[in-house]
């Protein structure tokens, strides 16, 4: 299957969550590329971007199994490479 470069955009609202988050990163960790977090401590979240080369079916499970999370909200964005 063909790898695609895609950027998952995740917003942290219970810091209860990171721990697990960042398991499951892990988890995926020969796909990323690189990760930036922002903490917005006036807004009280976390936001980071994660840029993945990897298949289709696996950004797929990554977004979800983060979207599972508590606290937590993940989306997609594919690039056309």
């Amino acid at each position: 299957m063909e790898n695609r470069v895609a950027l998952i955009g995740i917003v942290v609202n219970n810091e209860n969550s990171v721990e697990p988050l960042n398991k499951i990163l892990h988890d995926y960790k020969d796909f990323i590329v690189g990760r930036m977090g922002i903490p917005y401590r006036n807004r009280g979240v976390n936001i980071i971007s994660v840029v993945i080369d990897a298949p289709n079916d696996q950004i797929s499970a990554l977004t979800g199994r983060i979207g599972m999370i508590d606290g937590v909200t993940a989306k997609a964005l594919y690039s056309k490479v």
